[in-house]
Formats: structure tokens, sequence, C-alpha cells
């Protein structure tokens, strides 16, 4: 392959992207009942522009109580489906990025205020709060109202929305699905011993922990059968020891857990860390996520992306060069600079795809940085 690893095209499934850069998901909370409103037309047109191989729509909620915030964006309806087909029709009319959306069920971090305004959990019984579900009664904080304990019925209802969510997604003709299994959220809390206490065939061993991750994911593949599904996972929820009795998760659970979606039919593992404890201890400096990234990649053969203060040029070209990961996932890299992949492309002579109406601006210093739009 020629010219620089990060603008080398990557086959996953019958999806076909045009370099290694991956717009991570990012929350907007600027939905009413879950529904996509002016800001998604704004802040997806301008990131379907920006050159990058792949955008992500941001953590959207299976249920209303899935949701992070009153704020999200949802697919259980017929009508957050045709919000999202709106903006997608947009998307689709401006730009040839491929895009994917990112499933979610918050768990017990559910039902919090809107991150700018006050993002403090808000009670169940007060104006946009609702009870919160968990693996186990057990709050993230002590000041936040104890989550109802899930029971197999309760789960069922979580997995079947999951899958409803996986069809929808495939009827907007959505390229990508992402589970999210990250951060803290439900299918994160299932992973981990700090926040699953439970003594059925859903908790105690890493075998009966991932069980219901995994029902989920087979649940999502088999109503999203033709198209790459993914997960993004924490590698490691950065707990010194034990804590409260109980190790966290960790990277070794990490790698077991990746090679169990891989063997389920999972075709891309994306791997960021934290999220499920305010206890956690992070190295938190560029690029400090990727150490997790190189160790799942080492076992197993379907792509990985690695996510977490990536923000220069020549670092996300070495990780991909070296090998540490197959794709670069950034977020508030791209909300700062919404042209990085252009940048990125002149900086290492690579090339990116640019619409016919942006031409004009390619510095003359950087002969052939842009793709016709008409040669995609």
């Amino acid at each position: 392959m020629a010219g620089p690893f990060l603008f080398n095209p990557l086959t996953i499934r019958n999806l076909t992207i045009p370099n290694r850069i991956v717009i991570a998901p990012m929350c907007q909370y600027s939905c009413t009942d879950g529904l996509m409103a002016d800001w998604h037309f704004a802040h997806l047109g301008s990131l379907s522009l920006s050159g990058a191989g792949l955008m992500t729509i941001e953590a959207t909620a299976v249920l209303p109580e899935g949701r992070i915030t009153y704020g999200d964006v949802g697919l259980w309806d017929d009508k957050t489906q045709k919000a999202m087909g709106r903006v997608l029709d947009m998307v689709r009319k401006t730009s040839e990025i491929k895009v994917a959306v990112q499933l979610a069920h918050a768990g017990r971090k559910a039902s919090c205020g809107i991150q700018w305004e006050n993002d403090a959990q808000i009670p169940p019984d007060s104006p946009n709060g609702w009870q919160t579900v968990a693996p186990s009664a057990i709050p993230m904080r002590s000041q936040d109202h104890v989550p109802a304990a899930l029971d197999r019925d309760g789960m069922k209802d979580i997995r079947n929305a999951f899958a409803a969510a996986a069809r929808r997604a495939a009827r907007l003709g959505l390229d990508a699905v992402q589970i999210h299994a990250a951060h803290g959220y439900l299918i994160h809390e299932f992973l981990s011993p700090l926040s699953n206490h439970r003594d059925d065939a859903y908790g105690g061993s890493l075998e009966n922990r991932m069980r219901f991750p995994l029902e989920i994911f087979s649940a999502v593949r088999d109503a999203f059968p033709d198209r790459p599904v993914s997960v993004r996972v924490s590698g490691t929820d950065w707990v010194q020891g034990d804590w409260d009795g109980r190790g966290g998760w960790d990277i070794e659970q990490t790698i077991a857990f990746s090679k169990a979606v891989e063997a389920a039919g999972c075709d891309v593992v994306h791997v960021s860390s934290g999220g499920l404890t305010p206890h956690a201890d992070i190295p938190v400096a560029p690029g400090y996520q990727v150490p997790l990234a190189r160790a799942v990649k080492k076992e197993v053969s379907i792509p990985v992306v690695a996510v977490g203060l990536i923000t220069g040029f020549d670092q996300a070209e070495a990780i991909v060069a070296t090998g540490d990961a197959d794709l670069i996932g950034i977020a508030r890299t791209i909300l700062y600079n919404p042209r990085w992949p252009w940048h990125a492309a002149a900086h290492l002579g690579g090339h990116v795809k640019a619409p016919s109406q942006y031409l004009r601006c390619q510095p003359h210093i950087y002969k052939n940085l842009f793709i016709k739009k008409e040669d995609f």
C-alpha cells in the first residue's frame, strides 16, 4: 500500500472506508424526546465534510429510560427513526462519508441533567428524571439514586430493544452499528465486578458477567446481519488493586470479551477506558489508551480502533503504521478542528475526499490533496 498508512483504505465485512480516521460518537444532549433536531443538521453536516473515513452518530438510546440525559438521541420508535432519517437524508445529499450509529443503554448512569447546565443525576420523581436500572442495586456515586436491579424480564426487554434499534438502523440504511459496552453504562456494568454483584447466571465469574452482553451482541448481530457490527469497550476501570473488596474490569478481561464477541461475529473492537467508578486513577496523557488497543489487537484478528487524546498527525500515523491499531478514533479533536483529516493528509502526503464546492480552497503547496467527488 502506497502513501501514509492513515490514508490507506480498509474493508470491513462489505464496507470499504477510504482512510483509517473514525469520528467517534460524541453526545450532544440536544434532543427532545429522543428526536434529532436542528442542531444535528449543523453538527453532523459539518463533520460529514471533514474527510474522515467513518462518522459515528452519538450514543443513541434503545429505550427512553436508557438515555444518559433527557436530551439524548433515541432510536426506539417510528418518530425517533423518522427524525434521524431526515438528518441522514441531508448528510447523504452533501457527502459520501460512511455513517454508523452507536446503540446504547445508560444503566445506572441514566436520568442526568444536561452536561453544560447541571449534569447531576435527576431523581425519578422530579421533572426530566426517571428510575434507573442496573445489574445490581448499587449507585455509581453515593449521592445518586439507587438503581433497580434488573430481573430476567427486564433484561429480555432491553435485549429486544437493542435488536429493534438495530433493525431500525438497517431500515435507515446506516453503514454500521456499534454496541456501547464501555464508559460505565449498562453493558459495562454487567461486565465489571465493581458494579455487578449478582448471584445468578449473570454475575460472579467472568463467563457469567459476559453472558448478558453477549446475548445483546447476538441479538444485534442477527438484526443487522449483512453489515459491520462493532463493540466499544473500556479496556480497564483504572482501579488499582481491589476496591470495596473487588478488583475492577481490566485488560485481561477485555481481551477475553473481545475474543468472545469476535467468535460471535463482531467486525471491529473500539478500545476506550474508564467511566465506571469515581474511584478510577486514570493516567491521562496523549495516547494514554493506545496500549490497551495494542493489547487487544495482539489477541484478535478483527480490526481494532484506538482512541483517547489522539491529536497529532504524526502521532496518529504512528499508531496505525506500527500496528498498535488499525484505525484511530477522534472526537474532541475534530470538534476543535473539523478539517483535521484534511490537515493530516496535507502533512503526511495523503489524499482526502472533498466536495466539488470546496476544491478551490486547496493550497497550491499541497498538489492533489483532494480527491474530487466524481472520483469517489
